[in-house]
């Protein structure tokens, strides 16, 4: 195993994914104390992720299933979720957290532009490295989520994403799904 391609994955996983961690605090405050919730974000940070590695090597073996002109469109994604919550959070409706498939969505839209890096790189690195890429990035999605937890957990973090969460999450999504939108030249923008 060669510790270069283990480290360069590292770096690239840290690069493309810093934003993620900020958004899994979120995710884990709005399920805070309630059974499960946190079961379920990591869930959907692993589909999510799992699908953004899949798109991303199947491109890079040349399968592309997702034209380069329809990866701005996914910005609509957390868009909608961000609208969703920030509907929610008007109505003062808490339904206990997110759901697997609400993280899975926010987090393979928001790998638009991972996709776009690590089609290249696997493409260059070959079978046996993107095999080591993927365990690494696969492995960093659990520390990911440990460090969104732990986040959200600090009492100081834990105080204000209790008090402020239900505004940050709509926005921070609907910010995403704009920058997503707006960077991609969806629409015209």
């Amino acid at each position: 195993m060669d510790l270069g391609i283990i480290g360069q994955a590292a770096g690239l996983f840290a690069v493309t994914n810093i934003d993620d961690i900020l958004i899994l605090a979120l995710f884990f405050s709005q399920g805070a104390g309630v059974p499960g919730s946190a079961r379920r974000v990591v869930l959907g940070q692993y589909l999510g992720f799992a699908a953004i590695l899949a798109v991303a090597v199947a491109a890079a073996f040349g399968a592309t299933f997702l034209p380069a002109s329809v990866l701005p469109y996914l910005g609509l994604l957390p868009l909608a979720l961000g609208l969703k919550a920030a509907w929610q959070a008007w109505k003062d409706h808490r339904d206990g957290g997110p759901g697997p498939l609400e993280v899975a969505a926010v987090t393979f839209a928001n790998g638009g532009d991972n996709i776009g890096v690590y089609v290249p790189v696997f493409a260059t690195a070959g079978t046996g490295g993107m095999a080591v890429y993927a365990v690494v990035f696969l492995v960093l999605v659990a520390v990911w989520c440990f460090a969104g937890r732990f986040f959200a957990t600090r009492p100081v973090v834990a105080r204000a994403l209790a008090r402020w969460g239900h505004i940050l999450l709509p926005l921070v999504l609907i910010a995403v799904g704009l920058l997503i939108l707006v960077e991609g030249g969806a629409f015209g923008l």
